[in-house]
């Protein structure tokens, strides 16, 4: 049997404390979603925390031809990196982004099937077999969970809402 206990006896005397002394926990929340975008950050910095899986062989070749490798995995351009948003009320703290591809880079996929089709020339050549369209049957996408939190950044998230409270309640 697998037994998963988790101790927040810290994090929710913490939320009593808000709750007791009836504070707008507004500026807690602008905190910790700062905390967590900075968490992110740290992601796309390290290539994940835990390390994430390397790029496909051809994905390499491809990045290599237009300029783009050696670079970082998920920052060919860095719109994912920059599209990172905070966002903070009285009751919460959210990080995030609205790019539609950023669920298949966070959680892993399989792209669809789709037919590539010559644009530039008359024909796409791949090992000297030369084809006007070829069918493409979908890329596996391993997950590089770059909207994550780890052990680290859970205590500096907890210190942070600690040291407001204790500002707010002493002051």
């Amino acid at each position: 049997m697998i037994e998963l206990k988790i101790d927040a006896e810290r994090a929710l005397h913490a939320m009593e404390m808000l709750r007791v002394s009836a504070m707008d926990a507004s500026p807690a929340m602008r905190i910790v979603a700062g905390d967590m975008e900075r968490a992110v950050e740290k992601n796309f910095h390290s290539e994940g925390r835990p390390a994430w899986l390397g790029l496909a062989p051809g994905t390499i070749a491809s990045r290599i031809k237009s300029g783009t490798w050696p670079g970082k995995t998920l920052q060919r351009t860095g719109q994912l990196a920059s599209s990172i948003e905070s966002r903070s009320d009285s009751t919460s703290a959210t990080v995030g982004t609205n790019l539609a591809y950023a669920a298949i880079q966070q959680l892993g996929g399989k792209t669809r099937a789709h037919t590539i089709t010559a644009r530039k020339g008359k024909a796409l050549a791949f090992g000297g077999i030369f084809r006007r369209s070829v069918h493409h049957p979908g890329s596996k996408i391993p997950a590089r969970p770059f909207l994550a939190l780890d052990v680290s950044d859970e205590r500096q998230i907890q210190a942070s809402v600690i040291a407001f409270l204790t500002g707010r309640l002493n002051g």
